[in-house]
């Protein structure tokens, strides 16, 4: 089966919401717009502990991953961030895992898209 990939933008919540609130300045945002893979077999997201550090994301918890192969891995959990993609935001958490930002079937339902499999050579998301 093909891959999807998808320009995203991440955003920290947490601090878009204080800067909506007057607290901070609006250029103090940490942002990052990078290439995500959609992946339809994963429920959850998870992001690179780098790209985590970069957007100021708190670990908020631990929790268990089951990775490929059937591993289960403790991992941490961050703070609410917000993604944008194709236009659409919402907000989600992530696994601290992998060295790759992959995007879960819990993003796309938030966002109201659904992969084409019909059309999947050619990386296509649809609107629901």
């Amino acid at each position: 089966m093909g891959q999807v990939h998808m320009r995203v933008l991440l955003t920290n919540y947490r601090e878009a919401l204080l800067a909506r609130l007057g607290q901070i300045d609006a250029r103090q945002l940490h942002q990052y717009e990078t290439e995500a893979l959609i992946d339809t077999d994963a429920v959850r997201s998870a992001m690179p502990a780098a790209v985590a550090d970069r957007l100021g994301l708190i670990r908020l918890r631990r929790t268990d991953a089951q990775c490929a192969g059937g591993r289960v891995e403790a991992v941490d959990m961050t703070e609410v961030f917000t993604i944008e993609m194709l236009g659409r935001q919402t907000e989600t958490s992530a696994m601290v895992l992998g060295e790759h930002l992959l995007i879960g079937v819990t993003v796309l339902e938030g966002l109201d898209f659904m992969v084409d499999c019909l059309r999947l050579h050619h990386r296509t998301l649809f609107f629901c």
